[in-house]
């Protein structure tokens, strides 16, 4: 940052982070406004001071890169830490002259608190404000609790920090928290004329300052009923087993009776507390993890083709939602199909997607009516040899994807990226019939494929960088997260995933509950148990799809004499398809089928177990569920399946809704640390090699060593 004096007795203050395009709050920039508010404090003759970003945002918020030092200090260093940075905004907050922040850009976190210790607060227009550390499931550590709440009221703070989204300037104008906004263009000088009136006494700039000294002006009943409602109400709306919000309105209520030191001194405390939970270890990193992925993004940015026309042959659910998100993303769409019902039906499945956008106010109607016209249907494949990419959405059959693909190859342009959305298929296999297996890749898509995240990009043992960038990139563009993963049974996520419905389903064979075995994996934190997963997907499908996994990795996932999938699929009982399977299902409430018990199916299930029932407490159910899913990621790493931790943690978070407070698979197995992994999947060998370690684990659990 550096100082400049302008004409009045004003001095500017500019946050110029150097080597980076944005302005963090870091321990750097954090000790460089120690040192600038001692300067202006003893200089002669100043009568105000601007502070100002040089970058296109004000200042984006901590260095969270930084965390995981200062996150490892014990609790109460911790917080004299927390106490330490605060010191340097109070000093510079009680500077003796009226300070105006002009906010361009985003002031995010530690951007805001700083924002919050001056006098005035001038946003630009396309400005963005907010507090969202409970996204990482943290508390605002620099003041946001103790500053925001005298600034624009106990409710705003309330919904501001509970909430954690940023907030346009007109919201924070109405909301309290900006005193003023300007064009983008005019901020500098809107800025210099609010610190004039300050500056002349037209703005009582020292009533403001004194507000955020002392205690909130509260009736106590009314203090009681707002924070307890509050509390209710984000206790209700959490994910399970993330407790930053509830703190959250734990430390507000507790502060608004303090005065400024006291309240200073409590959210260091919190802060610390809640840096401490698993759930803020797991969700820093997943952000870092997020970062990280976007960063490999941009590098394969620099060696993909450019797609101006994608091509998608196959109309159905999975055609239909690439067509249609591909489209929404700005790319034109020619949509391929044999029938031409199922060309309507994609097409009006998208006017569906799009007519709810309208109603959302996301798009207008003629936005709405542009994108729809970008989809060309059509029962052949004129136009396709314009198409720098293809992708193949076709039955999951190997003899129709070759064949398919093989004629496709002589319709489009020789430099063509083609792509199979397959979930089963290895892609060297499908590649044997053509022509030009280095321009092959894999696109497995989840679905539905406008609400699912994650792309699976799979490279086969041809495929070249230039084609894998193309997919990569062309995911990216449709709003997805890429990651690149190597041609191998079941991928990852969905190898990942068949070693923990394998689990499921040796514990059924053994004689546990289903339902005691959905429950404790729920409150575990997955969306739905394993049963209900299974019912939701449709047995046969799941049968079908797992037994191909399992074939891939009979060394791990030896087959069972029999299993209950298959039990269900034999008894045509397919899930909330045909409304029985675990569970039966009600499907005229609405879109949802509604779930209820099916006393039958222990009775079934008893076949599997020769009438044994095991009883089991809810962490042998755990430890035997999720430990395979974890010895299997660790052999998909070893395996070089993806490249980094990062990527298979995100994979897993974006694919199948894995647990967001444990950050991933591999997050999770740092939390527990591998010497306790190997030692209790050693104590369960009995129960088949899917307990057994990578060497590559034990050898990290000699070490102590971690994943991250």
């Amino acid at each position: 940052m550096r100082l400049q004096r302008l004409d009045g007795g004003i001095i500017e203050l500019v946050f110029d982070r150097q080597g980076d395009a944005i302005n963090k709050l870091d321990a750097t920039t954090i000790r460089e406004l120690g040192e600038a508010t001692r300067i202006i404090a003893a200089a002669a003759g100043v009568a105000g001071l601007l502070v100002s970003s040089a970058k296109d945002a004000f200042v984006v918020g901590a260095d969270i890169t930084e965390f995981g030092e200062t996150f490892r200090l014990p609790m109460p260093e911790l917080a004299a830490h927390v106490a330490r940075s605060n010191l340097v905004l109070t000093a510079f907050e009680d500077l003796d002259v009226p300070s105006v922040m002009a906010i361009n850009g985003y002031a995010l976190g530690g951007g805001l608190e700083l924002a919050l210790s001056g006098s005035i607060r001038v946003m630009s227009d396309t400005a963005r404000i907010g507090l969202p550390e409970v996204s990482l499931g943290l508390l605002p550590g620099l003041g946001g609790t103790s500053r925001l709440p005298r600034v624009a009221g106990a409710a705003v703070a309330l919904d501001w920090i509970t909430g954690g989204k940023p907030s346009g300037a007109q919201a924070a104008l109405e909301a309290g928290v900006a005193d003023r906004t300007s064009p983008p263009q005019a901020l500098r000088e809107t800025a210099l004329a609010v610190l004039g009136d300050a500056i002349a006494g037209r703005i009582d700039w020292r009533a403001a300052q004194q507000r955020k000294r002392r205690p909130l002006t509260m009736e106590s009943t009314e203090r009681k009923a707002l924070f307890d409602t509050a509390l209710a109400k984000v206790r209700k709306a959490s994910p399970k087993h993330q407790p930053a919000a509830a703190a959250a309105v734990q430390l507000l209520a507790e502060a608004a009776t303090l005065d400024r030191a006291g309240a200073l001194h409590a959210e260091a405390q919190a802060f610390a507390n809640i840096a401490k939970t698993q759930a803020a270890g797991a969700l820093v990193q997943t952000f870092l993890s997020g970062q990280s992925v976007k960063k490999l993004v941009k590098q394969h940015a620099r060696t993909a083709r450019p797609v101006k026309q994608l091509a998608v042959l196959g109309a159905g659910i999975m055609g239909g939602g690439i067509a249609y998100t591909s489209a929404l993303g700005g790319t034109p769409v020619l949509l391929k199909d044999i029938a031409q019902e199922q060309l309507e039906l994609g097409i009006g499945e998208a006017g569906k997607l799009l007519a709810k956008q309208v109603r959302n106010g996301r798009k207008t109607q003629e936005q709405a009516d542009a994108i729809l016209a970008s989809i060309h249907p059509q029962l052949d494949e004129a136009g396709f040899d314009a198409a720098e990419l293809v992708i193949e959405a076709v039955v999951e059959n190997i003899g129709v994807k070759r064949k398919v693909l093989s004629d496709l190859e002589t319709k489009i342009r020789a430099d063509a990226v083609i792509a199979s959305n397959t979930s089963s298929l290895l892609i060297d296999d499908i590649a044997r019939g053509l022509a030009r297996p280095e321009n092959f890749v894999g696109m497995h898509f989840f679905n539905p494929v406008p609400a699912m995240p994650l792309v699976e990009i799979v490279r086969g043992s041809r495929s070249t960088d230039a084609a894998v960038s193309t997919a990569v990139t062309f995911a990216a563009a449709m709003g997805k997260t890429p990651i690149v993963v190597k041609d191998c049974p079941g991928f990852l996520v969905n190898r990942l995933l068949a070693a923990y419905v394998r689990a499921f389903l040796k514990l059924l064979a053994d004689g546990a509950d289903f339902e005691c075995i959905d429950r404790v994996m729920e409150d575990f934190g997955w969306p739905m148990g394993p049963a209900y997963l299974q019912d939701v997907i449709g047995m046969d499908t799941g049968c079908h799809a797992v037994e191909i996994v399992f074939g891939g990795y009979p060394e791990r996932m030896p087959p069972l004499d029999d299993n209950a999938l298959k039990l269900m699929v034999r008894h045509r009982r397919l899930g909330q398809k045909n409304g029985i399977g675990f569970y039966r299902y009600d499907a005229a409430h609405g879109s949802k089928p509604r779930r209820s018990a099916a006393p039958d199916t222990h009775d079934l299930l008893a076949q599997l177990s020769g009438g044994r029932r095991i009883e089991l407490t809810d962490a042998e159910i755990v430890e035997r569920m999720m430990l395979p899913m974890l010895i299997e990621a660790a052999h998909a790493l070893e395996d070089g399946v993806v490249a980094t931790p990062a990527e298979l943690d995100m994979a897993l978070l974006l694919g199948v809704g894995f647990p967001t407070y444990l950050g991933g698979i591999l997050k999770y197995a740092d939390s527990l640390g591998l010497r306790q992994i190997v030692g209790r999947a050693d104590a369960l060998a009995a129960f088949g090699p899917a307990y057994v370690p990578t060497a590559g684990m034990r050898d990290m659990a000699a070490r102590g060593a971690t994943y991250y």
